[in-house]
């Protein structure tokens, strides 16, 4: 029997055309004016018929976490480059801890949570293998220049399914844009992701640097300590509960205090972690990797994979090249570099076998 809306076993059931239209009430209901509404959202480039179960945003959702530059940044640097380990953060993991404190801090701000975690799940996809070493060298010989932001809105406007893009909502590709520099996300929901993106690697960044031995627990500057705390938990829990308490309308910040003590750490993560010896001692290798790799497939362009020539048809060759290195995974840039570069052993007859 086809379930109409009724009771079954004391859950009420709707048809499918009705359950976005309910969230879309529940919305209208529930969350703050500052807040972007499901319904009002701007729509997409290519124009589509509405889910009728799920709301713009979670679509976008889903179909960024189902994309396949989603699934490789298992695979890519956070700040450690090929660390050995098990608990090192990738790039991927850093993703979900920055969703996590990101819908937190939307749900208690009632703001739309669904437009918050899909820019959370989207805003690094355009990250290079060797985390922003391999940024830095793409954004030197690449002729247009490279950013991860403005890479994280080319791959999902226009790289994944093979070209077609995955055709988001202008309010996603918005917060992706703007969720690290320069100009402030147009939502409230962008701009939680944006300093919730910070939260989470200065925290996770220093656990991952006291397991590296680059520093030490005691290394950290003592008011830093007192005002946010010992533990990462502790840390993580003092900013977001100061994010809410002290957020105003349309204006997302923390408690001044705990805003200084966290420039404060993020400069000493830069002098003591990001530029240190540990984290750069591989650098120039991963440089050298990217460097060469750009320079054979200029050469060797018939080498490129299908989308990426059409791409180069497009645009131009510098472009193609450049998007292809871009969406290496540390592993696949490696492993590449030894196959086009590294002699292989040489298996001759052996002596034994005469």
């Amino acid at each position: 029997m086809t379930l109409d809306s009724s009771e079954k076993n004391g859950i009420k059931c709707e048809t499918r055309d009705e359950i976005r239209k309910k969230t879309e009430a529940i919305e209208d209901k529930t969350l703050s004016k500052w807040a972007v509404f499901s319904k009002n959202c701007k729509k997409r480039k290519i124009f589509e018929e509405e889910c009728p179960i799920r709301t713009s945003f979670q679509c976008d959702r889903d179909r960024i976490i189902h994309s396949k530059s989603f699934r490789r940044l298992k695979h890519k640097t956070q700040v450690f480059i090929c660390p050995e380990g098990d608990h090192y953060r990738t790039r991927l993991t850093h993703t979900l801890e920055v969703a996590g404190i990101s819908r937190t801090v939307s749900r208690a701000l009632r703001l739309n949570e669904d437009l918050t975690e899909a820019i959370a799940m989207g805003h690094d996809l355009g990250h290079t293998p060797f985390g922003h070493a391999g940024e830095e060298i793409l954004n030197n010989i690449y002729s247009g220049g490279f950013k991860h932001y403005q890479q994280s809105v080319r791959v999902a406007d226009v790289l994944e399914k093979d070209g077609r893009g995955l055709n988001l909502t202008e309010e996603v590709l918005d917060g992706i844009l703007n969720h690290t520099k320069g100009t402030l996300p147009k939502t409230l929901e962008g701009q939680v992701v944006r300093i919730c993106d910070k939260i989470a690697y200065i925290n996770h960044d220093i656990d991952d640097a006291v397991r590296a031995g680059v520093i030490k627990t005691e290394d950290i500057p003592a008011n830093f300590l007192e005002i946010v705390g010992k533990s990462c938990s502790e840390r993580v829990n003092v900013m977001v509960t100061s994010l809410i308490e002290n957020t105003k309308e349309n204006e997302i910040k923390m408690a001044p205090d705990v805003e200084t003590a966290f420039f404060q750490m993020h400069k000493f993560m830069y002098d003591k972690v990001y530029l240190s010896e540990v984290a750069k001692s591989e650098e120039k290798k991963a440089v050298y990797i990217v460097e060469w790799l750009y320079k054979y497939f200029k050469e060797n362009n018939q080498k490129l994979p299908e989308d990426i020539k059409e791409v180069c048809k497009r645009e131009s060759l510098d472009r193609g090249v450049c998007d292809y290195i871009a969406g290496m995974t540390d592993d696949f840039a490696i492993k590449l570099f030894k196959d086009l570069f590294i002699p292989k052993p040489w298996k001759g007859i052996s002596a034994f076998g005469r």
